[in-house]
């Protein structure tokens, strides 16, 4: 494994080489917008021949990306360093680059039936995705603060690129607004952290918390806090939750998936990370508040989605309810909910950008069709595009033999193992009650008829069902072989750990003017006994 000392600028940008490609396929995309002779846009054929070479700009570039993280896994570097090189970034890498491939692959129809600018809308995502993966590699708090507004920047102008399209302007408004909020808290808690241990590094203001430098002191409270709720308006947990619905429902619906899945995972990632790592030696400060948001986060959007008639808000008040579920793992404070919560992100991914791609493509031109009653009798008009819509719904509800089951029972077994039966039994029953209102879907497509003049929808392109059909297929094979995954999310958990010895030879290091390579053989007794706990679950 080869050691980044950081000594130089240069091993920054290794360290940083999939953002430097992202940032270099975007800035070719917006160059070729500016100075490439424009076709006319009356002519379809034309306007399609440019989406095709954006498209694949992006596409090369995020399967680049994927090469360059896979590089960086035999990198490692100091534990107090900006950017972090560890198993748990390159993991959280794959599973944000792969939901970026599939959204831009089912994108690429939409934004041709839509006739939305292309070059705009592929150069904003890639924008975003680089403040996704720097969000979940940064070491210092500064560093993700940046990360954090470059990805919600973009974001917010791709909720609004319908301009012709009140909703989508109503939503990017209400975005803005509730983010710029969510960022004001954000700042205001590393304000505080920086004032309670003196430092925006991490892993120094660790070793700080370790030796109880800061117990006791009022801004370190107040920090944890502020931050707790900065993420978790990022990722939509309740009481935080009051913007997502309507965005959800206004934003065009490739932007919908991009959302709720690469916003929300980079941001819990990041969470994940900043509490039960680097913070984990002040856990009775934020427990109980994650205790309480995992709770309502798992009842309260369930019960509203059972009354939902537009399926877009349906799945939004899931993606809220998702975001419970996640959370019972960063309560659970141990590497089985870290591993599990990590499992659960990469299946929840491939299954909301599944069910999300069939949502646009059912809804029509100006998703026009987006009510649960459009849905009758489409498992008779189009059987394959039913049977994968079938499959993402009951992997979303939890139904084996899905990956979706195999991640609830990661991350129940985690949640019984740390003693939070309460979590573990709220678990169980809202995931029962999630089961109505997916099945209310199954129902619509398979046991009533259509009307008779509803309009069939076209079949899809090439693209479009090999992607929704390898990832139908991804969400059975890993829900029946899943102890691969289940390894590599251990794993990845085991390589961010940090010891408190090693934490305190780090610190030391930063004074004696010298960095000592991280032995990724070293791990603590934790993590060892949570190995063995994780054995029970796999299947081969």
């Amino acid at each position: 494994m080869r050691f980044f000392d950081f000594a130089s600028h240069g091993h920054y940008w290794l360290a940083l080489l999939p953002e430097v490609i992202l940032s270099l396929s975007a800035v070719a995309i917006l160059m070729r917008d500016a100075f490439v002779e424009k076709v006319s846009r009356g002519s379809v054929d034309l306007v399609d021949d440019r989406a095709s070479v954006e498209y694949l700009i992006t596409m090369y570039g995020i399967a680049a990306a994927l090469i360059a993280s896979l590089w960086l896994s035999d990198m490692s570097a100091p534990t107090d360093s900006l950017i972090a090189l560890d198993g748990f970034r390159v993991a959280a890498n794959f599973i944000l680059l792969g939901g970026a491939l599939l959204v831009v692959t089912l994108a690429n129809d939409y934004l041709a039936r839509e006739r939305l600018p292309t070059a705009e809308f592929h150069a904003l995502l890639l924008f975003a995705l680089v403040g996704m993966l720097v969000l979940v590699a940064a070491r210092d708090l500064i560093l993700l603060f940046v990360g954090l507004e470059l990805m919600s920047i973009a974001v917010y102008v791709l909720t609004g690129l319908v301009r012709n399209d009140s909703r989508s302007s109503e939503a990017s408004l209400k975005y803005f607004i509730v983010g710029a909020f969510a960022s004001a808290f954000l700042l205001y808690g590393i304000a505080l952290l920086y004032g309670a241990t003196g430092t925006t590094r991490l892993a120094t203001a660790a070793v700080a918390i370790t030796n109880e430098a800061v117990g006791g002191n009022f801004l370190l409270t107040a920090g944890v806090g502020m931050l707790i709720i900065g993420f978790g308006f990022k990722i939509a947990a309740v009481p935080f939750h009051m913007w997502t619905p309507d965005v959800y429902e206004g934003a065009p619906t490739p932007v919908t998936a991009l959302m709720a899945t690469g916003v929300k995972a980079a941001a819990f990632i990041a969470l994940l990370r900043v509490l039960t790592i680097d913070l984990g030696g002040v856990t009775d400060l934020w427990r109980t508040a994650i205790w309480w948001l995992a709770m309502l986060t798992m009842i309260v959007p369930n019960l509203i989605a059972l009354t939902q008639s537009d399926v877009k808000r349906m799945l939004a008040y899931s993606s809220i309810a998702h975001a419970g579920y996640l959370l019972v793992g960063v309560a659970t404070s141990s590497s089985l909910g870290r591993a599990g919560s990590l499992f659960y992100l990469a299946a929840y991914t491939v299954m909301t950008v599944g069910s999300l791609a069939i949502v646009f493509h059912v809804a029509g031109p100006g998703d026009r069709k987006s009510r649960i009653q459009d849905y009758r009798g489409l498992g008779w008009q189009r059987p394959g595009l039913a049977v994968v819509l079938l499959i993402f719904l009951l992997s979303l509800a939890g139904f084996p033999p899905t990956m979706g089951f195999v991640g609830k029972l990661f991350l129940l077994r985690a949640a019984i193992d740390a003693g939070e039966i309460i979590l573990a039994v709220t678990l169980v029953l809202t995931s029962l009650v999630a089961y109505y209102y997916y099945l209310r879907i199954v129902w619509k497509m398979y046991f009533e008829s259509a009307p008779e003049d509803a309009e069939i929808p076209e079949a899809p392109g090439v693209a479009f069902r090999w992607t929704v059909g390898l990832s139908a297929f991804a969400i059975i094979f890993a829900g029946l072989f899943p102890g691969r995954l289940i390894d590599r999310a251990q794993d990845a958990v085991s390589d961010s750990m940090v010891p408190s010895d090693e934490i305190s030879t780090s610190h030391m290091n930063e004074f004696h003017g010298s960095d000592l390579p991280r032995d990724p053989k070293v791990v603590s007794a934790e993590t060892g006994s949570q190995r063995e706990s994780l054995r029970e679950l796999r299947w081969r």
